[in-house]
């Protein structure tokens, strides 16, 4: 399975485990937002914290899905725009733990979270410019400031771990073989508190937002689906697949 849930302490943790690098296809991303929906309902859970196995946070999505079969990219977008909401509209904080690569679909995880703990390797990318598609800005600008994420989109470059602590991104930067012990620890906290106050100050703080992070995630879909219709779209996924050396940057 792609995908794991497992509660303990009043934590509820969802964690992504997708070999080689949890880059998740269109069923895996319309799976994990009935995931964190379920949690965030749970009587027995206070804070829920995402997390991943293996050699990064997460890909994005599956390149060679979309290269194989371009027609599920509407499936796809509705299952990342329901993954975000999911997060950012649950009754429940959620705390999003990365390490190493934290790309494309990665970037939206941890733009609709309330808080991100990173590990020292971690860095976070929108390669979408070479991808031969769009999206994800929306998220990322909910977490760096507007030139920051032009930057980074235009170039597709990476925003390493202490550079997103010094812009005030992610809470804190650990080691990485204490990332999911100081994960813990941050949501225990959180997981002490009453789950009415929880849920109030979570609806509360997202009410005070000055714009709709979904609606504005919606927004760039469009763009995305354009830029698939498009021959440079299919050009640059066939290069991404052929081209090995590109995919072991990961």
């Amino acid at each position: 399975m792609p995908i794991r849930t497992h509660v303990e302490d009043r934590i509820g943790e969802i964690i992504i485990d997708h070999p080689p690098v949890n880059a998740l296809d269109s069923d895996g991303w319309n799976e994990l937002p009935e995931h964190i929906t379920a949690m965030g309902l749970r009587d027995d859970v206070r804070c829920i914290l995402i997390r991943a196995e293996g050699k990064g946070f997460c890909g994005g999505v599956d390149i060679k899905e979309m290269q194989a079969n371009p027609g599920l990219i509407t499936k796809l977008n509705r299952g990342n725009y329901r993954t975000f909401k999911a997060i950012h509209l649950n009754p429940l904080p959620v705390v999003t733990a990365v390490h190493r690569f934290v790309i494309g679909g990665g970037i939206g995880i941890c733009g609709a979270s309330d808080v991100v703990i990173a590990a020292e390797d971690a860095y976070f990318s929108l390669p979408e410019v070479d991808r031969g598609a769009m999206g994800g800005a929306s998220h990322l600008q909910r977490m760096f400031p507007i030139q920051k994420v032009r930057a980074a989109f235009f170039t597709g470059g990476k925003i390493d771990a202490q550079e997103a602590y010094r812009l005030g991104a992610v809470e804190m930067v650990v080691p990485n073989d204490q990332l999911v012990t100081k994960a813990r620890e941050f949501c225990a906290v959180i997981a002490g508190k009453s789950r009415k106050a929880l849920t109030i100050a979570k609806e509360a703080l997202n009410g005070l937002e000055p714009r709709d992070v979904d609606q504005g995630y919606r927004w760039e879909q469009g763009f995305t689906l354009e830029m698939y219709m498009h021959e440079d779209s299919q050009k640059s996924r066939d290069a991404f697949v052929h081209d090995k050396g590109q995919a072991a940057k990961f």
